[in-house]
């Protein structure tokens, strides 16, 4: 696998929960759970474009 291809991928995961959670009702435990799934989706690509910025195998290892 390319490393742009998880990019891509992890980028259009964290689009279509996004659009997902529109779908939703408004209710009270719905924007719970639309604002928990939210960050938590679109922070895969935040942490996976960290991730990439490693400066040594360690700095790596370490993010």
């Amino acid at each position: 696998m390319k490393q742009n291809d998880l990019l891509i991928r992890t980028f259009a995961f964290g689009v279509n929960c996004l659009k997902f959670l529109r779908t939703l009702p408004n209710d009270p435990e719905s924007k719970l759970i639309q604002f928990q799934l939210g960050k938590s989706a679109t922070s895969i690509g935040a942490n996976y474009e960290e991730s990439q910025a490693g400066s040594s195998k360690a700095d790596f290892k370490n993010k």
